[in-house]
């Protein structure tokens, strides 16, 4: 059966929903106060990262092929393996969900948000990336070349050889988990690794949007860096594809 358009859209907008709920929740119980998480540390969070992606895969691969990211969208059109028709609907859901989903993560940790007092950067990055290091250029070179891997790799999942002849169905969800954790604990030191404007803008809108008593701006003058630095790797990504394979 044809799967339509619009069904395929609620499925990108309820895998990055699932994505980021997960995702920036685990930011969130290791960050804000009084969590039995504080503290778990940055392995905690690669790990729940990658997991977080395959819990969207599961549920939006069947019917959509689960992007969850417009820079997996766009790379994957460069390549020519999407039509470009498509690609609006899919990133206006993609980034919709993740808006939703990190409303969703201050609602379950409302109590927390409230009671982290002085941590306004803590607060922030549980929404959202900002760098280590404050220097844009090489901030937006390190999201470009993590988001080029990630697509890069993606797209050779897909080659002949990668492909097993048999259908593994979700199977295919834990390639890609295994590759967001080596991306957090390789590349994603330096910027909080976003490779997703979905998982970084929407989030930074809810982060601008929640009545929290002490917290600070949110950090619009760095907002473009993991919005554009994904969308040229992933160009970027598609490019060497095309020449490699």
């Amino acid at each position: 059966m044809e799967v339509s358009l619009w069904t395929k859209c609620v499925f990108e907008f309820i895998g990055t929903l699932t994505l980021v709920l997960l995702g920036d929740g685990v930011c969130a119980a290791t960050t804000l106060e009084r969590t039995k998480a504080k503290g778990a540390g940055w392995i905690v969070v690669t790990m729940a990262w990658g997991f977080a992606v395959m819990c969207g895969v599961f549920i939006a691969g069947p019917y959509s092929g689960a992007h969850l990211n417009p820079a997996v969208t766009v790379g994957f059109a460069i390549a020519g393996g999407f039509p470009w028709k498509d690609v609006l609907p899919y990133c206006v859901a993609q980034m919709t969900g993740g808006f939703f989903g990190a409303g969703l993560v201050y609602l379950y940790y409302t109590d927390h948000y409230k009671a982290t007092t002085d941590n306004p950067d803590g607060i922030l990055g549980t929404f959202c990336t900002m760098p280590a290091i404050d220097h844009k250029i090489v901030n937006l070179f390190s999201e470009i070349v993590a988001t080029c891997m990630l697509v890069f790799l993606i797209l050779a999942l897909a080659t002949k050889g990668n492909t097993p002849e048999v259908g593994l169905g979700s199977i295919g969800a834990f390639p890609v988990t295994a590759i967001i954790m080596s991306m957090g604990m390789s590349l994603g030191a330096t910027t909080g690794y976003a490779m997703n404007p979905a998982r970084d803008l929407g989030p930074r809108c809810i982060h601008a949007l929640i009545p929290l008593k002490g917290k600070r701006d949110s950090g619009w003058s760095y907002s473009w860096v993991p919005v554009i630095g994904p969308m040229i790797g992933c160009a970027l990504a598609a490019g060497i594809y095309l020449l490699v394979f």
